[in-house]
């Protein structure tokens, strides 16, 4: 599609792998000026010459260093005061027995899924208002609606999201800014695939996916896990002018896990 993302300057935290990744390659493709985000140099590097391979006309960018503190959020300000588009995909899960998780663990969780989001909008609102365009993304998750028993502490923090960009749409009404959620299901990103095999003592993914699908969650209407492309799809879309009247919504690209029509 032509999304008229010419020029946008967009910002996606947490994009040298997974549906990060993916959705710094759609936006490229769409002619957008991509700030890809990650903790090491040579991470960021590596996701920024990937796209250039696959798109040449890309105009990528890279910066290094951890969004989910005060000291790399002042940094990230320093060398880029504004930007068109915040992709706050920044994330962190992994299934721990409730009685496990420790109040350090509440902590991080908070800061890192939900605080780096909050900071990070709160830097860029005002540039984005003054020039009566932009669009804020929270990549959430189905979880914020189903709680997932083995990641309470992650679910929690999927729920803080869908609150956090409610209130920040109603905050931007009639400013030209958009702020919506994205709630991806089950999806086969890098990450999640190496997760996976190694929790299952080396099982092929596909065999996984299956059984977790069968027990896990049978709800879902496509019986597989999403592409990364597939997610990253309606994040660009709701980035682009085309969506304009789309805001302070969740939007859904779980499968149909979710069994519900809102």
């Amino acid at each position: 599609m032509q999304l008229d993302l010419e020029n946008k300057i967009a910002l996606v935290t947490g994009s040298t792998k997974g549906i990060g990744f993916a959705i710094a390659e759609q936006l490229a493709k769409e002619g957008a000026k991509v700030i890809v985000n990650g903790r090491k140099e040579e991470a960021v590097a590596a996701a920024a010459l990937r796209i250039k391979k696959e798109t040449p006309h890309a105009q990528i960018e890279g910066f290094a260093g951890d969004l989910a503190d005060e000291e790399g959020a002042e940094r990230l300000f320093k060398r880029y005061p504004e930007v068109d588009i915040l992709i706050n995909n920044l994330g962190i899960y992994e299934p721990k027995p409730f009685e496990e998780i420790t109040d350090d663990d509440w902590r991080r969780y908070f800061e890192i899924n939900v605080l780096s989001g909050a900071r990070l909008s709160r830097g860029y609102l005002g540039g984005m208002i003054r020039k009566g365009w932009g669009r804020i993304v929270f990549i959430s998750s189905e979880s914020g609606v189903q709680i997932p028993v083995e990641m309470i502490h992650y679910g929690m923090t999927k729920t803080a999201q869908l609150a956090l960009s409610r209130g920040l749409a109603e905050r931007c009404m009639g400013t030209g800014v958009t702020v919506n959620a994205i709630l991806p299901g089950p999806t086969r990103s890098e990450g999640v695939e190496d997760f996976v095999v190694q929790l299952s003592g080396g099982k092929s993914f596909e065999a996984v996916e299956k059984e977790f699908i069968n027990k896990v969650r049978p709800s879902s209407l496509i019986q597989r896990f999403a592409k990364v492309e597939e997610v990253a799809a309606l994040v660009v879309f709701a980035c682009s002018p085309l969506a304009s009247a789309i805001t302070g919504a969740s939007l859904r690209v779980d499968g149909g896990v979710v069994r519900s029509c809102f």
